[in-house]
């Protein structure tokens, strides 16, 4: 059997749990992952941010590590991947605006494939314009873009744990959401999962 090609889309200041951890377990169950960040090559890295949940209105954000890029932008080819992550944080603000991502996104979209996003991944959503109809999850405080694009929104639990999965579409809050978010997207990827 072919080891599965997954894409993973970064930038700068990308939520670090929301990166490292996906990045980690799709590893573990034999996948290869791609992580790509426009302009960037192999070998650079971008910054990660933690965003906790420590009581406050909203959440607080503080520097992370330097996460790896492996392939270079340029060679990134849609077609050649039988999965996309898009992991949240702050990196999705810019890359709704690279029309080469949304492209990307839109692939994956329209071919049905396995497609995770979790937090504020879901801007690159609304911006390709693939949400319409579509059941989701993100981060609360985009709600509103979510609906303004069409989107139901499927309320997350209070502890942003929960998963929203919608065909080839799997959602989440944010990064308490890990072990749902990734193991509903194994089973997309024909992992059998238990429980």
């Amino acid at each position: 059997m072919l080891t599965q090609q997954i894409l993973m889309l970064v930038g700068d200041f990308v939520e670090d749990y929301e990166a490292m951890v996906p990045l980690q377990i799709l590893l573990m169950t034999g996948r290869s992952v791609d992580t790509a960040s426009p302009g960037k090559k192999a070998g650079d890295t971008v910054v990660t941010a933690i965003h906790d949940f420590e009581g406050h209105q909203t959440y607080t954000e503080k520097r992370g590590h330097n996460f790896s890029i492996n392939v270079n932008w340029d060679n990134v080819q849609a077609a050649n991947y039988d999965g996309l992550v898009i992991p949240g944080g702050r990196s999705p603000e810019y890359l709704q605006l690279d029309d080469r991502v949304l492209k990307i996104v839109r692939h994956f979209a329209e071919t049905k494939k396995p497609l995770a996003v979790t937090c504020h991944g879901a801007y690159l959503l609304t911006a390709a314009d693939v949400v319409k109809g579509r059941r989701c999850q993100a981060y609360p405080s985009l709600r509103p873009e979510l609906e303004r694009a069409g989107a139901i929104w499927d309320e997350p639990s209070d502890k942003l744990d929960s998963v929203c999965v919608d065909g080839n579409l799997v959602t989440a809050p944010a990064w308490p959401a890990n072990p749902a978010w990734m193991r509903e997207f194994l089973k997309l990827l024909g992992t059998e999962m238990s429980g």
